[in-house]
């Protein structure tokens, strides 16, 4: 198993040894994987939210687009459809959207349980830890809740004063709860550098995650961020394969972040680390209204092509669409890891998290 000091990881940033680090990434990935790409499809529910994150285009004081949302038979006919082309795994993404409750997600969990043998993720920020108690019951299997950034003065910054230790809680617990758990960045923020960019993906393999996702940052025209520059392609992959060779044993999606940029990049991510996609089955009514950023849903692919397409840069590239529930290498180690405190913190790995932060 490769292991990289401080010092690799800061020359692989700056792009010094782009072949060899992307040939690392590629055999760590073959060696834990063999050559399947798991297929999980999102049926982003709703666009309404909450919040006010600087970077995020469905951020409450938006009037800019139309809100929606999805009805359980809306979103159960989609997951079928998913299922019945290949997915192996339902990702239920929304906005931070509180007139969905406790229990009509927990009946959505069921129902696809019941129907489909899949394995159910979670994407709906930050709903109560009691919430995700009550829905992992009804049968969910994996969260995925992202930092965005690991450095607390930015992420209070970009997120409206929220605290980041607030969100770090928030995924801890949900480790204890036994879900696989998903967290990840985004690259090129406002302020962010090579060094805190390290910091990152320090941080992210000090949590010892089951899913990682990285995405360049994309300006969103109606947001406090619209007149910055695009984040970087390249140093979105870097990151990731070197997240990879750290995390061996994580699943991570070459993510859509990268084809909204530049469509040849995600199938590239393919080839430099990432084992997972994760195409859209939102209904087409709405995916186009699912602007966390500009591009985030292919105008050009409805929702009947949209794994079809997915299937198709697998193949191109000698891959294999993987219909796999996909669970993580380490799953076992969900159930018997370190044990918590009551709060839901592995005292151990929450430390190991901190001193990175402060050096």
């Amino acid at each position: 198993m490769y292991t990289l000091k401080e010092h690799d990881i800061l020359t692989y940033l700056t792009g010094a040894n782009d072949k060899e680090l992307f040939g690392r990434a590629n055999a760590t990935q073959s060696q834990e994987f063999g050559n399947g790409i798991y297929l999980r499809a999102i049926i982003e529910f709703s666009n309404v939210c909450n919040k006010k994150c600087h970077y995020c285009g469905l951020r409450a004081p938006n009037k800019g687009i139309t809100r929606y949302r999805m009805g359980n038979e809306t979103i159960l006919n989609a997951a079928s459809l998913a299922v019945s082309q290949g997915a192996g795994t339902i990702v239920l993404q929304s906005g931070d959207d509180f007139s969905y409750s406790t229990q009509s997600i927990g009946t959505l969990i069921k129902e696809i349980k019941t129907q489909h043998d899949v394995a159910v993720t979670l994407s709906l920020g930050d709903r109560g830890v009691d919430e995700y108690a009550f829905w992992r019951e009804c049968g969910a299997d994996r969260c995925l809740l992202k930092l965005e950034t690991t450095n607390p003065r930015l992420y209070k910054r970009l997120r409206d004063g929220e605290e980041f230790s607030s969100r770090l809680h928030r995924v801890e617990s949900l480790r204890h709860l036994g879900y696989e758990v998903g967290s990840g960045v985004i690259t090129d923020l406002p302020d962010s550098n090579l060094i805190s960019t390290l910091q990152d993906i320090l941080f992210l393999t000090a949590l010892d995650l089951d899913m990682i996702a990285v995405g360049p940052f994309i300006p969103h025209p109606q947001t406090p961020l619209a007149q910055v520059a695009p984040g970087s392609i390249e140093l979105s992959h870097r990151v990731t394969a070197i997240l990879r060779i750290l995390n061996p044993h994580a699943n991570i999606p070459a993510t859509s972040a990268l084809s909204a940029l530049e469509p040849e990049s995600q199938r590239l991510a393919l080839t430099r680390g990432c084992n997972v996609i994760m195409p859209s089955m939102t209904p087409e009514d709405h995916r186009a209204d699912y602007t966390i950023y500009p591009g985030k849903n292919a105008s050009n692919i409805d929702i009947t092509d949209s794994l079809t397409h997915a299937k198709s840069m697998i193949r191109s590239l000698g891959l294999v669409p993987s219909s796999s529930k996909g669970f993580s290498p380490r799953r076992n180690n969900v159930q018997q890891s370190t044990p918590r405190n009551t709060t839901g913190h592995n005292p151990r790995r929450t430390k190991e998290c901190r001193q990175v932060i402060t050096g």
